[in-house]
């Protein structure tokens, strides 16, 4: 039986001494638990606090939001995947929705960026997911197979099978809407199914996490939901209450 995942995306919030209070309250009051796992994506200048505060903690990791695709370089103000492995990170999304949206990132450079993390010893989060005009016009499914096979489609079949993905429809994010029970249920199937595709059975591992506008008052019916494996949290995760909440969801 797969852990459950639960991954709280940060954003452009929680300056390193923000952080470390919310993390002297969340780590006062969450134990242990083993059937999941707790992962945080802060800013790169809050990656050391998260790091530091959880080093004992092996059901609990920190990840980038993002990365370059290349090693090293003349890239300023990027950072490489092996930087953010150097600076503790285990973990590292790759193309959420508002890379997508905001800074024009391509499904090729998602694959590479998928190629980095894996290169360097991170475990990827691979976001997929459809606006709401692509939703409309019946395209969910073609869109979100075809951002998740460009994801893939460098990777050696036992780095897929490590891999994780997250199904975010970008109509849901920061929009109070979410995807009905029904509406995940499809989309994770149809993701699963891809997965096996390219590497068969073993795609099955293959964590799936919903993401759009998860909070405490939603999380147990999307846990509940057949094909969810977990949550990727924007906005409710920034509260320590909040996020103390849905984590021991489930």
């Amino acid at each position: 039986m797969k852990a459950r995942l639960f991954a709280a995306n940060w954003k452009m919030h929680q300056a390193p001494a923000d952080a470390a209070a919310f993390l002297r309250t969340f780590l006062d009051q969450y134990t242990r638990q083993q059937d999941r796992r707790v992962l945080f994506f802060p800013p790169a200048v809050s990656l050391h606090v998260v790091v530091d505060a959880t080093r004992e903690r092996s059901d609990i990791g920190a990840g980038i939001q993002n990365l370059h695709w290349e090693d090293k370089g003349a890239f300023t103000g990027e950072t490489s995947a092996a930087l953010a492995r150097g600076a503790g990170a285990r973990y590292a999304l790759v193309g959420h929705s508002e890379r997508r949206q905001l800074f024009g990132e391509t499904d090729a450079q998602t694959g590479l960026k998928m190629a980095a993390a894996v290169r360097a010893g991170l475990t990827p989060v691979l976001c997929v997911g459809e606006t709401l005009s692509e939703r409309e016009a019946g395209e969910t499914l073609g869109v979100v197979a075809r951002q998740l096979r460009a994801g893939l489609a460098g990777l050696e079949p036992s780095a897929v099978a490590s891999a994780i993905v997250a199904y975010e429809p970008v109509w849901a994010i920061g929009t109070g809407r979410t995807a009905t029970p029904a509406d995940a249920a499809e989309v994770h199937q149809a993701i699963a199914a891809v997965i096996r595709a390219l590497i068969g059975e073993r795609g099955g591992a293959v964590p799936i996490l919903y993401g759009g506008s998860v909070n405490r008052s939603n999380v147990e019916a999307l846990l509940a939901t057949d094909g969810v494996d977990g949550v990727l949290v924007g906005g409710a995760s920034l509260d320590a209450e909040q996020w103390l909440a849905i984590v021991r969801a489930g």
